[in-house]
């Protein structure tokens, strides 16, 4: 499936449309920061390096076999420029399974951007991509992203200590996920998503 053709996807305030080469200076405004890189077990971009993540992301735009992944940029529908990013990952074909990230820079935290657009990639990754289950990881310590995967619902369903090394600080990692009838539930108004399955 190539997904350019579904998209952009719109929320109340929000556009996620794939990235273009244009995008770099944008995308390398909070991929540079250490504190953006500390929650993703990598060292900050280059400038170099967010123009090459700019241009494969303008080019990926396949959803067909594992490892296929979507990145979105996060735009204000009424203002030009990028707040940050949605993921969406192929990681498991014939199990319908997905990982889901986000990023937002951090001069655009704190007005629930994150929430909204990933609450929007998540609905299109179980109506329109037919995944079974949507799964995140992230560090304990990345309290705001904490909060994103209980407002969409997703239930904790591990604690992976010391799992993963940054540098020279071991991180440890929370996997939330979701199943698509857990969405529906939601959706139905029930707050527990496991309640009538």
């Amino acid at each position: 499936m190539d997904i350019a053709s579904l998209l952009p996807m719109t929320t109340s305030r929000l556009s996620l449309r794939l990235f273009t080469p244009g995008d770099a200076d944008d995308l390398y405004a909070y991929q540079s920061l250490p504190s953006v890189a500390r929650y993703l077990y990598r060292p900050p971009h280059t400038r170099e390096r967010s123009e090459e993540v700019a241009a494969e992301r303008a080019a990926h735009t396949t959803w067909c076999t594992d490892g296929d992944k979507v990145a979105l940029a996060v735009c204000r529908r009424d203002e030009p420029g990028v707040l940050g990013e949605v993921t969406l990952t192929l990681a498991d074909t014939r199990a319908a399974q997905a990982e889901i990230g986000w990023t937002i820079d951090p001069r655009h935290q704190g007005h629930g951007y994150a929430t909204e657009a990933a609450a929007a990639l998540a609905a299109f990754a179980f109506d329109t991509l037919k995944v079974h289950r949507l799964y995140a990881r992230l560090d304990v310590e990345n309290t705001g992203s904490v909060g994103v995967c209980e407002r969409l619902g997703m239930r904790r369903e591990a604690h992976l200590v010391e799992n993963d090394l940054d540098g020279d600080r071991w991180g440890s990692e929370y996997i939330y996920a979701a199943l698509a009838a857990d969405l529906l539930a939601i959706r139905a108004g029930r707050s527990d998503p496991a309640v009538g399955r």
